[in-house]
């Protein structure tokens, strides 16, 4: 139900209508819950698959290097947001577009740091600074490229993000990567903690509404923070040390771990570019159907896109991962009806603040991995989900079949697989082993060169009968 106490029908569709102050500031804040805990997921991932994050060494230092990227996180998704609301120039939509850290590029990100510790990310941060300036390129030139990814490679590439992630939420039940030869992996006490982060995230998604509904994850997470206390998975003591170690307030430092030029980062964070612009483009046409009822302009499109590039480039200076609208902002709109962008303008400022303030990631890297793997079931599962809704709008005849068929075994194999590809040269290993890349790229070139109809017998030969017989659901008829 839209709120019209807040403004009349018309204001409420308008991104330039300032609503009173004691109204604006509850609904930023709103927009703030709705992402936060995606917003910071991908750091802690990040520092894990490092090596100086959970279970490492790094822990009796406070983990240092972890908290600085959760940090960074919250701010520059408070920056890039405020490139979407107020906009500088060409840059920015000028539309309530939430911008925080992209979950897109994780799967890239992995191969190129895992275990090789705070030593590897003087190479990825120069292929965040990059792959910005490289998406900023693209904005130039987006409405022109739309027609290569269609919902077949937008939908499979979704898909493959999450499916990339799934394993990540496991682990992180677990018990987390450091403690797999331990006996306590996998341990009841572990699960259980997940457990109740889900079975409340879930509760909540689907019995509770407005406010309660959209703060789900968190409010799940904070709620397993409690259970995970009761049960001494984490102690006060050990939140009072984290709080007390943390400065008060932090700025951040220009190329704080180096800069690097590393082309396998580079070429793997361009790539995606091309994913996380398309994103965009479909978050802002949600948001000005959804909120004011009329189609996105190119203008609007453009600077969005802008934004995305210049505040991902931003970012990476200071070591700060890429940026991307978040699609449950979007959906947030929706539901209150609030198209003002200065209310969004008001969540970015909070981000900022909490960004500045590093007891805020004292806190944050206090969370146990277990209830964050929970958390991270939940939102990497509904990536999946997300992918697969995309792949519903594909016209599922037997030439897109056998494209994404080729496009999935490739990714996922390489995936589950690396091994498999050991002998490559290491830039083309790293790029190859994500899995994404390779069945996005496949996914692209396929649906550019292959003939839009391929005859009934063709695919039957490989797909052992399986492929539908004319009027079955798979034809799309």
């Amino acid at each position: 139900m839209v709120d019209t106490s807040i403004g009349t029908p018309e204001q409420l569709r308008d991104p330039n209508y300032t609503p009173a102050l004691h109204r604006a500031i509850p609904l930023g804040i709103q927009h703030v819950l709705a992402m936060f805990v995606s917003n910071v997921t991908p750091a802690i991932i990040i520092a894990g698959a490092a090596g100086f994050g959970f279970g490492s060494d790094a822990g009796a230092q406070g983990f240092p290097d972890m908290t600085y990227l959760i940090q960074m996180s919250m701010l520059f998704a408070g920056i890039a947001t405020l490139f979407q609301t107020i906009g500088l120039g060409p840059v920015g939509a000028r539309l309530p577009i939430v911008q925080g850290t992209s979950f897109a590029f994780i799967p890239i990100m992995i191969p190129l740091v895992a275990g090789k510790g705070v030593e590897a990310l003087p190479a990825l941060f120069g292929g965040v600074l990059i792959g910005g300036l490289f998406h900023i390129v693209i904005g130039t030139f987006i409405g022109k490229i739309r027609f290569a990814l269609p919902p077949l490679v937008t939908g499979l590439v979704v898909t493959m993000i999450g499916l990339a992630l799934v394993k990540v939420g496991i682990q992180y039940a677990a018990g987390g990567v450091p403690a797999i030869n331990k006996p306590e992996y996998g341990s009841l006490l572990n699960w259980s903690a997940a457990l109740v982060v889900i079975f409340v995230t879930l509760g909540l998604k689907f019995y509770a509404k407005g406010m309660l509904a959209v703060s789900a994850v968190v409010i799940g997470i904070f709620v397993g923070y409690l259970y995970a206390m009761m049960m001494g998975m984490v102690s006060v003591e050990g939140i009072a040390t984290s709080w007390s170690r943390a400065a008060p307030i932090a700025f951040p430092v220009p190329f704080k771990y180096g800069f690097e030029i590393s082309f396998a980062a580079v070429i793997g964070f361009c790539l995606m570019a091309f994913v996380s612009a398309v994103e965009t483009v479909g978050d802002v046409s949600g948001i000005t159907k959804g909120g004011a009822g009329r189609e996105a302009t190119e203008e609007e499109i453009t600077g969005a896109t802008y934004a995305d590039g210049v505040g991902s480039a931003v970012a990476g200076v200071f070591g700060g991962f890429p940026n991307t609208s978040f699609s449950q902002n979007v959906g947030l709109i929706a539901m209150t009806g609030v198209m003002s962008r200065h209310v969004v303008t008001i969540g970015a400022i909070f981000l900022i603040i909490c960004g500045l303030i590093p007891k805020v990631g004292a806190v944050i890297r206090t969370i146990p991995i277990e209830v964050l793997g929970g958390g991270v079931i939940v939102m990497f599962g509904m990536v999946v989900a997300a992918g697969i809704s995309m792949l519903s709008d594909v016209k599922w005849n037997r030439r897109n079949m056998v494209i994404f068929a080729i496009a999935l075994s490739v990714g996922l194999g390489l995936q589950l697989d690396p091994k498999a590809v050991q002998y490559l040269p290491d830039t083309l290993r790293i790029l190859m082993t994500s899995g994404l890349l390779p069945a996005a790229v496949i996914a692209i070139v396929l649906n550019l060169i292959l003939p839009e109809e391929l005859s009934d017998e063709s695919v039957e030969e490989v797909s052992g009968g399986l492929s539908g017989h004319g009027h079955g659901s798979l034809d799309g008829k």
